[in-house]
């Protein structure tokens, strides 16, 4: 499903009930594109990209810290949970995830993982690209405007701040829900794994 439908909270909370392990796909997209900004390699160059995913050491871990998230994200052995859900990793990760060889890379090391078993992965095309012989297959979707407020309330609550209605923070979640519908447009339109349910997936509104 598309960006803040509910998936890693959905997909964490029945990795828990089930004893599986949880796997969220889209932390990869994230680590490799907070990689590129950290050593200035220009998100519009593809093949600069492509080549850092396919050498950036990417592990997944249980929480190492009890600060609310739900696993520990290393990237090149460096603690990269929180910098992954920074503004400018959230503003850049579409194109990146959008390049052929950065999804190529990637989706191997995805069905790597999955042959383990037991997992619940969780991101945009893993009933229709990384495991199309998925047990069980649901499609999370919801409105933009709930989606954008779920994220607002997020950074609200990370920051610390009072969810108090004023002019900056209608700015702030007018800007979330731009950049929300910007990713969804970018994420459906894409050649290679765009956004759409498999044709077996069980489809949950989560509005």
């Amino acid at each position: 499903g598309p960006a803040a439908s509910g998936k890693s909270t959905v997909g964490a909370l029945l990795a828990q009930e089930l004893g599986y392990i949880y796997f969220d796909t889209g932390v990869m997209y994230r680590a490799v594109t907070w990689a590129a900004l950290k050593r200035g390699i220009p998100i519009t160059h593809e093949q600069a990209v492509t080549t850092l995913s396919e050498t950036l050491r990417i592990q997944v871990a249980k929480p190492t810290v009890n600060d609310g998230r739900q696993y520990t994200v290393y990237a090149d052995g460096e603690d990269v949970t929180w910098d992954l859900r920074r503004p400018e990793v959230n503003e850049h990760v579409s194109p990146v995830s959008a390049y052929p060889g950065v999804r190529r890379s990637l989706v191997k090391q995805q069905r790597r993982i999955a042959q383990q078993g037991s997992i619940v992965m969780v991101g945009r095309d893993i009933g229709t690209v990384v495991l199309p012989d998925a047990d069980l297959k649901l499609y999370l979707d919801g409105t933009v405007a709930e989606r954008a407020r779920r994220r607002y309330l997020e950074v609200v609550q990370r920051n610390g701040e009072q969810a108090e209605h004023n002019h900056t923070q209608d700015s702030v979640y007018q800007s979330i829900y731009q950049a929300l519908a910007r990713r969804d447009e970018i994420d459906s339109k894409r050649l290679v794994s765009p956004l759409h349910p498999a044709e077996d997936a069980i489809l949950v509104d989560t509005t």
